[in-house]
């Protein structure tokens, strides 16, 4: 249990769209009152208001810091106070007890109390959020121009022969869809004119997605560089595995105690599968797997041409290892590399330097 004396007071919220369930419980666990918010900067300093009438408060304990609770979680930290991040309520439990509001604020409050929500939530308020912002829209972006262009193999495909046979003869990606969108289809009366009218356009909405990505990766590569220097100069690693990690660390990352609960936050290390007379550990197949698949890209970049590497698997194949065993061991040495990276003293003056 955490360090809490009966007098305190801990708070579990409930986060929602429109309002928020707010349970106060004692430090000796006492239920002591339940209130409801609406989920606006007002409603943050009525909450923040009802939980100091009640005595010292000792911390908070939300649900959904980083989508619901996210302003609110910004509002308490930002005032001075302990927050913690509550995973969803025991499914176990919620089927023997039930449902509510209130009833989950509670669960959350004795999660704080019982020790069991120690993390912190990420502050979203310096650079690293503003990497998410902007990934978040070259992904989407991404996306949609992969989409574009299978669709526009799909027409050509089916559109009449006499255009068909003229596309075919276009060499190169670019080349042909700069000339998809040149096209002039004229007046609707044909399948050959409604063929063209739709690869036109569908052209340029790929041209249009080529171009926005480009501004999204300059952005991208200006604040992972602003941000992680040195990461960038380590072998393997690009902008987006960089992107990826600082989405991981977040802007404060004195959050994450130590390397290996930044390698059990990648999904890097291994967990025990051991009974009786058998000692083994399996794969981890938890954790954030678009961060474990950069550490993947990582460890095969560096297979097929960092020495170091090459000279640590040479050695493993050697004792009998498979690939993939050794995949998971590089994996969790660059986790360990990139923690250093990220996660040093003097990053951390950095990362609070540059949080506005």
């Amino acid at each position: 249990m955490i360090n809490a004396t009966p007098s305190d007071v801990i708070i579990g919220v409930d986060t929602h769209k429109e309002v928020h369930a707010a349970v106060a419980i004692s430090g000796s666990g006492a239920h002591l009152a339940t209130t409801t918010v609406p989920a606006t900067s007002k409603g943050y300093g009525a909450l923040e208001a009802w939980a100091k009438s009640m005595g010292p408060v000792h911390s908070f304990g939300i649900e959904g810091t980083g989508s619901y609770g996210a302003g609110l979680s910004r509002f308490l930290r930002e005032r001075g106070h302990a927050v913690f991040e509550v995973n969803r309520p025991n499914r176990q439990l919620r089927y023997q007890r039930g449902k509510s509001d209130a009833v989950d604020a509670e669960s959350a409050a004795r999660a704080v109390l019982a020790g069991q929500a120690a993390g912190r939530p990420k502050s979203g308020t310096g650079t690293v959020e503003m990497i998410r912002h902007l990934k978040i829209a070259r992904d989407t972006a991404v996306k949609a121009r992969t989409q574009a262009m299978q669709t526009l193999k799909v027409i050509i495909v089916g559109s009449p022969d006499v255009l068909r046979e003229q596309l075919d003869q276009v060499s190169g990606k670019m080349t042909l869809v700069r000339r998809l969108a040149a096209l002039r289809p004229g007046p609707l009366t044909s399948t050959l004119a409604s063929a063209k009218a739709s690869l036109r356009a569908i052209a340029r909405r790929w041209l249009m997605l080529d171009t926005e990505i480009k501004q999204h990766d300059a952005h991208l590569d200006a604040l992972t560089a602003a941000r992680a220097p040195d990461l960038l100069e380590a072998h393997g690693m690009a902008t987006g595995t960089a992107a990826e990690m600082l989405l991981l660390v977040g802007d404060n990352p004195e959050r994450i105690s130590s390397e290996a609960a930044f390698a059990k936050l990648c999904g890097a290390c291994p967990i025990p599968a051991s009974s009786g007379k058998t000692n083994r550990h399996r794969l981890n197949r938890g954790g954030n797997r678009q961060a474990n698949a950069a550490l993947y890209r990582v460890v095969i970049v560096r297979m097929r041409g960092h020495q170091p590497t090459l000279d640590y698997v040479r050695r493993r194949t050697a004792e009998g290892k498979s690939k993939s065993d050794i995949i998971r061991c590089l994996k969790r040495y660059v986790a360990r590399e990139i923690f250093g990276y990220l996660c040093t003293k003097a990053d951390l003056t950095n990362a609070t330097a540059n949080s506005p």
